[in-house]
């Protein structure tokens, strides 16, 4: 079954399959094959992936080069090797030469667990989503990973992908139909909109099924593309329900509930709040732990949708 398979083993399946129909597709890896799950990849089209080794920097400056002889590049490592390490090379490389890279940064968020606050990006999407020409995709689960790589592919701009290495929550099942700019409605409520991304699509739904024990009428938007975001969805949202919850595995400035908050303070004001970190580093532990003490938890979205609808009236 597809949701009890790694997301990195469906990314390198799905990624040797389009490499089959585009040979413009090519890899270059930063030394986290491994990690990353691409050894697959090396085994089928040798000549197509390249480890320039732990050299990141220059893994961007390769990257841009081969995107201006008209190769389709994708870039992998961490998340704060693949972002905060090389913003720079690929702010003036990329994103000012308009070169379509893929840059896959994985492990985000609180998802770097054991590997502590270095490997801990917690800013990622913020920076990312703050650089001129450049897209933010996050897919929620292996079968939106596999359904959208093809409009990956096909989206002619440089984007950075935001990639949960190992197994997630099965949110969607194989006949959900997917756009990459388009949000998806999982429930809509009166009372209040979750809107969430990543990991947090799963604890979303989970913390609607509570409030609606508590009858309270519950809406669900599932984001993945953070930039350019779907504004129309989530003015809908915020019309609909008058009260929005963003959650998300990242810093809660800069990331979705910014981008959230941009839209609705200028086309649909109503009560808000942001579950997500608060603005400090990570740490070592595992993810139930880091969940908790971050703030990520099923309960804090339980209480952040109870303090905006109390903020309506």
């Amino acid at each position: 079954m597809l949701e009890n398979k790694e997301m990195r083993a469906v990314y390198c399946e799905t990624m040797i399959e389009l490499a089959g129909k585009n040979k413009k597709i090519v890899m270059l890896e930063a030394d986290l094959m491994s990690s990353t799950g691409t050894k697959e990849f090396k085994k089928v089209y040798p000549k197509r992936l390249i480890n320039v080794g732990i050299a990141e920097q220059n893994m961007i400056g390769v990257a841009a080069g081969l995107a201006a002889c008209g190769k389709l590049p994708f870039v992998h490592s961490f998340t704060p090797f693949a972002t905060r390490r090389c913003y720079d090379q690929i702010a003036i490389s990329v994103a000012y030469a308009k070169q379509n890279v893929k840059i896959v940064g994985t492990d985000p968020g609180i998802m770097a667990t054991n590997n502590g606050g270095t490997h801990m990006s917690l800013e990622d999407v913020g920076i990312m989503r703050a650089m001129p020409t450049m897209s933010v995709f996050e897919p929620v689960d292996s079968v939106m990973l596999r359904k959208l790589l093809p409009e990956v592919v096909k989206y002619d701009k440089p984007m950075y992908i935001r990639l949960f290495r190992k197994k997630t929550e099965s949110v969607f099942d194989e006949n959900t139909k997917f756009s990459l700019t388009k949000a998806i409605d999982l429930k809509k409520g009166k009372d209040v909109t979750i809107i969430a991304s990543g990991i947090m699509v799963a604890r979303a739904i989970e913390a609607s099924y509570i409030l609606e024990g508590r009858g309270y009428s519950v809406g669900v938007l599932s984001v993945h593309m953070i930039k350019p975001i779907d504004e129309e969805a989530i003015v809908k949202a915020a019309k609909r329900s008058g009260a929005i919850v963003t959650a998300e595995n990242h810093n809660v400035i800069g990331g979705l509930g910014s981008a959230v908050a941009e839209v609705i303070s200028e086309n649909a004001p109503v009560p808000m709040k942001r579950v997500g970190v608060k603005d400090r580093f990570g740490e070592v532990g595992n993810e139930k732990y880091l969940s908790e003490i971050m703030g990520l938890t099923v309960d804090d979205i339980v209480n952040a949708a109870e303090e905006v609808i109390a903020k309506k009236k």
